[in-house]
């Protein structure tokens, strides 16, 4: 097929959780072309169903893809059969043409210059660089001018220079092959190679010369920044400054009024002279020092020494009648660049009184008048009368702050005469009270007949919507409305008003109420989201508890919401459970920790009120123990209303959760349906004898017409995450269960999206979310806080104080297909191999050969590919491994892998390296101190993995930096294993350890799981540590582990 496709672009286009699958698809032999050519391949990936996969070419050499599977829509990347068949086609290039074009491209990146910057292990020789800086007058303003030096050789064109460097070439003076520059240099050398198209952009329109670069602007800042930490010297008026600093201080200018005669007085600046001005940059250079200004500072500091350069002198006359402006407009400005001082008869003629401005403020008529006084000591001046009141002793006012007040007064769009303000409409008049009155109050002193502060609602009180339980319907909730000083008459006509968005309320005793408050904000924004009804407003409203949730979602400002006792108290009551009136069975009663018992009375309350629940546990806490519990609780009802549990689950799960029930709870009758189509109609039948029902997700979608016609007590799905996508077979399999009470169990609720937890509360709790697009609105707060208390999780550190110090578990996997089919023919040629020498003469002499036998099963049951030439295939226990690691990476475990096989640890470490994960690996080849070492690597933090021969590392390690251990497969000898855990559970192990046992289901290591527990004493006798073949193998337990 006309394509380029390599495992890049597929991860580009599929993303690497689809990259991963389609592996695995490809390696199981998944994938099935039936059509290739030049520009299309058609192929089948068969999974648990047959998907059909379209890859076309369109000529100019992209494609496109297309395939059957179900994806979600919000899933912009590729599915994971399209990467298996993409993987396919990618291989089958491979091995069609050479590979030295791939080399070539992997190879063809462009070769980077060599850094001048010096390394940590540097052999170059290190250059000394000097910068020198001098002013530079460009356009009539000036501009700093940089000078490069290299070991005190000034370089005549730093450009060129630059563009070597730049480069990695050589230059007159620098060869980045030889030489380096030392770390601050070089970032000084950096920023001016960046510098130079700046440089070039700026100052277009001017010859540069070439022996010196000219700092523009934009750049001044950053140089500046890193100039401060180089050799610098700054040249300026025949003089040298050592060192560039960089301040923000004051110019210590001083501008000094003093009379000049009766005709007016002189203005003489000091310190002017000393400051050199960088305009373009917003600094002042004095005494070594750049001194940074503001904008509009510098421009007026700049035009004010250029004016008295011209001049030739330091002092500016200013005439008798322009003074009093000139004190009001000039002085401010003057006071930012210096200090100001008034000799002492200018001071008396021109003495400066601070502005006190008053506002009286009346209603008479419905009309509100206002009027405003400014006063500087005993002058008072009306701004509206045109005619200033003025006395002989003139006054400096304060324009600023007068027309500060002024535009507020304007803005709130009053009518005016000489005498004052007025305005006659209730809208502008509250506009006025609550809005522009408190920016006044800034300025003015406030005088307020008792009219207005009537107008004014004074109450302190803030408006609260209190939320309550009906004593009467305990699962519905009382939202009502309540605010001190307003009369529950009024209740109705001021929620009217808020949801008509008025921004005040007129009470009946004429105070205006303003309704832009944040807490009214927040009820109309709660009303907006909850559309009631007029009779609700006033009187309250009713609704159920799950809709009461729904409506707090608009909520944003908590305080708004008053949460009385009786809503507290059931809130409390789910999210810690601990009522005496919910007795623990007694079976498991001395089993159960506090947080297993906690979890089991937390789905009885949910279950109390209708609800259901995700228990979202993490890996190894007891979902399955808790589970039970509930069930046992509820077994009386069960059988009263013959009515029976189910629990859904991935098939190899099945075999388990009926383990747990026969050990936790003898006396409940389960079933697995399983079996063909007529087996299980049949079991259908009896459904009303029995209490528990156990099937897989498979067989659920397949006998779905029969389940959807039962109703049944409760449904647990395990694994829930099973039925994450909700345009799968699965998903719509489970939503037709019915039951008087659902629950999840899933360890990862969610994996990928927010999506996955919508589907599994819509299986189990329909009423908390509406449809997916509504819930695809919802911020995450708002999903968060509606769920909290309908999924349960603890992870191990919440519980640590209270767990065992091991936790031991056992995953029981389904053979895979062509596993299945070598493993029965390994099998049946043993047995009839085995039957020959099963008696006292000939078990002796055949021992080696019956053991090598069942090694060879047990071989199967890991990887067929331990000894089947040309395996193609997979195998269970290594795809549950591998679903193993995927969640010790996400729940930040480190795990301890054992093995018998070293080839099983091969093909684990190969895929480990595959997915980019590091590891240690240990067995008998390894040096003694090379064992001691990686032990202590591990323990120390490094990688998170460690495969480990059990019979190599099974004693005399320490590794308690794991808190995993997985035993990919079974010893003989169950002290071995033991052993082996204790790597990590020893003496100095801080953290739980979960130790993980893989037996394939139906197979010799279900017997020998089975003999571990039944002839413990037994099975150590078998093969002692010596590997020695032991005399107490009988006839007996041969036959056992065969079950011939």
């Amino acid at each position: 097929m006309n394509i380029k496709v390599d495992k890049k672009l597929i991860q580009e286009r599929c993303g690497s959780v689809s990259l991963k699958s389609g592996e695995a698809f490809r390696r199981a032999d998944k994938v099935k072309i039936e059509e290739w050519t030049n520009d299309r391949c058609i192929a089948v990936v068969s999974t648990s169903e047959d998907f059909h996969v379209v890859v076309t070419a369109d000529g100019t050499g992209d494609f496109h893809t297309s395939c059957t599977c179900p994806k979600l829509a919000s899933v912009k990347i590729e599915c994971q059969h399209i990467a298996a068949v993409l993987l396919t086609i990618y291989e089958k290039h491979l091995s069609q043409h050479d590979l030295s074009e791939e080399v070539f491209r992997l190879f063809q990146a462009d070769k980077k210059p060599t850094s001048g910057s010096q390394l940590h292990f540097e052999k170059r020789e290190v250059v000394d660089v000097a910068f020198a800086l001098k002013p530079v007058v460009k356009d009539k303003e000036n501009f700093l001018g940089i000078e490069l030096s290299l070991n005190q050789r000034v370089v005549q064109d730093p450009r060129k220079l630059l563009h070597a460097i730049k480069n990695g070439k050589q230059s007159d003076l620098f060869d980045p092959k030889v030489h380096c520059f030392k770390k601050e240099a070089d970032a000084v050398i950096q920023h001016l190679i960046d510098m130079l198209d700046d440089e070039k952009t700026f100052f277009e329109e001017i010859e540069l010369l070439p022996q010196e670069l000219i700092l523009p602007p934009s750049s001044f800042r950053k140089v500046a920044s890193l100039l401060q930490q180089v050799e610098v010297k700054m040249h300026l008026n025949k003089q040298a400054y050592d060192g560039f600093k960089l301040i923000k201080e004051p110019l210590f200018l001083r501008f000094f009024f003093t009379e000049e005669n009766a005709n007016g007085v002189v203005l003489k600046v000091d310190g002017l002279n000393d400051l050199f001005v960088f305009r373009a940059y917003n600094t002042v250079f004095k005494d070594g020092c750049f001194i940074s200004l503001d904008t509009d500072d510098c421009r007026r500091l700049a035009e004010l020494k250029r004016m008295l350069d011209a001049s030739k002198t330091n002092s500016i006359p200013i005439a008798l009648n322009q003074v009093q402006m000139f004190v009001e407009k000039v002085v401010p400005g003057l006071r930012k660049l210096g200090k100001v001082e008034l000799d002492e008869t200018v001071a008396k003629r021109f003495a400066k009184t601070p502005l006190v401005a008053k506002l009286y403020l009346d209603r008479v008529k419905n009309r509100l008048l206002a009027s405003i006084e400014f006063q500087y000591e005993q002058v008072m001046i009306n701004p509206l009368d045109p005619k200033e009141n003025r006395m002989n002793t003139m006054v400096i006012r304060d324009y600023d702050k007068e027309q500060i007040i002024l535009d507020l007064m304007e803005d709130s769009e009053f009518g005016s005469t000489e005498e004052g303000y007025f305005l006659h409409n209730e809208e502008l008049e509250y506009h006025f009270l609550y809005h522009v009155l408190p920016k006044l109050q800034r300025f003015v002193q406030v005088y307020a007949t008792t009219a207005i502060r009537n107008r004014i609602f004074r109450e302190s009180a803030k408006p609260q919507i209190r939320i309550r339980v009906k004593k009467e319907r305990t699962n519905w909730l009382e939202f009502k409305f309540e605010m001190d000083g307003i009369p529950e008459s009024q209740i109705r006509e001021l929620l009217s008003a808020l949801e008509e968005k008025r921004k005040y309320y007129r009470l009946n005793n004429g105070s205006l109420l303003s309704l832009e408050t944040r807490e009214f904000e927040e009820i109309q924004r709660f009303l907006q989201a909850n559309p009631v009804q007029d009779e609700d407003l006033e009187h309250g409203l009713n609704v159920p508890i799950i809709k009461g949730f729904k409506m707090l979602d608009s909520v944003k400002d908590d305080a708004v919401f008053s949460l009385e006792e009786s809503f507290r108290q059931f809130l409390e009551e789910i999210r810690n459970p601990t009522s005496e009136n919910i007795p623990v069975p007694k079976q498991v009663d001395k089993i159960l920790r506090d947080y297993q018992i906690h979890g089991y009375k937390w789905m009885k309350t949910l279950a109390h009120y209708g609800f259901g629940g995700i228990l979202a546990d993490d890996m190894g806490l007891g979902k399955t123990l808790q589970s039970i519990t509930f069930i046992l609780s509820e077994l009386s009802d069960i059988r009263q209303k013959k009515c029976p549990a189910l629990i859904v689950t991935p098939s190899s799960l099945t075999y388990n959760w009926l383990s747990e029930l026969k050990k936790f709870a003898p006396e409940i009758k389960a079933i697995i349906m399983d079996g063909t189509r007529k087996d299980r109609e049949q079991a259908f039948s009896r459904l009303k004898e029995v209490d528990v029902v156990i099937t897989s997700y498979p067989l659920l979608r397949r006998d779905i017409n029969l389940y959807a016609t039962n109703l049944f007590h409760t449904v647990f799905f395990d694994e829930a995450q099973a039925f994450k996508n909700p345009v799968t077979q699965t998903f719509r399999a489970v939503k037709r269960v019915k039951s008087d009470y659902k629950f999840a169990l899933t360890g990862t609720p969610v994996e990928n999206s927010l999506e996955e937890l919508w589907s599994i509360f819509h299986v189990v709790f329909p009423e908390l979310f509406m449809g997916l697009k509504e819930y695809s609105n919802l911020t995450r707060k708002t999903i968060a806080r509606r769920i909290r208390p309908f999924m349960l999780r603890r992870v191990k550190e919440d519980v640590l104080a209270e767990l065992p110090e091991k936790i031991e578990s056992l995953e029981s996997v389904e053979l895979l297909p062509e596993q299945k089919k070598l493993y029965a023919a390994y099998l049946a040629k043993l047995r009839h191999d085995t039957l020959k020498h099963l008696n006292k003469d000939t078990l002796r002499k055949n021992k080696i050969r019956i053991l090598a036998g069942l090694t060879r099963l047990r071989q199967i049951c890991c990887h067929p590919s331990l000894f089947v030439n040309g395996y193609k295939g997979s195998s269970a226990k290594f795809e549950m491994l591998l679903q193993l690691i995927e969640e010790s990476q996400r729940s930040g475990r480190r795990v301890l892998i054992f093995s018998q096989f070293t080839k099983m640890l091969e093909l684990i470490g190969r895929e480990l390296a595959y997915q980019g994960l590091p590891y240690f690996y240990l067995d008998g080849q390894t040096p003694s101190e090379e064992r001691v070492e990686r032990c202590e690597r591990f323990n120390s933090g490094e990688r998170d993995f460690f495969l480990i021969s059990l019979k190599a590392g099974g004693t005399g390690l320490n590794l308690t930096g794991a808190d995993t251990v997985i035993l990919y497969d079974l010893w003989w000898n169950p002290a071995v294993e033991e052993q082996a855990a204790d790597r990590a559970h020893r003496m100095g192990q801080t953290q739980t350890v979960q130790v993980i046992k893989l037996v394939a289901r139906g197979t010799i290591e279900e017997k020998m799981n089975e003999l571990q527990d039944k002839k413990r004493h037994l099975i150590e006798e078998i093969i002692d540590p010596g590997e020695k073949v032991s005399k107490a193998l009988t006839e007996e337990d041969i036959r056992e582990i065969l079950s011939i």
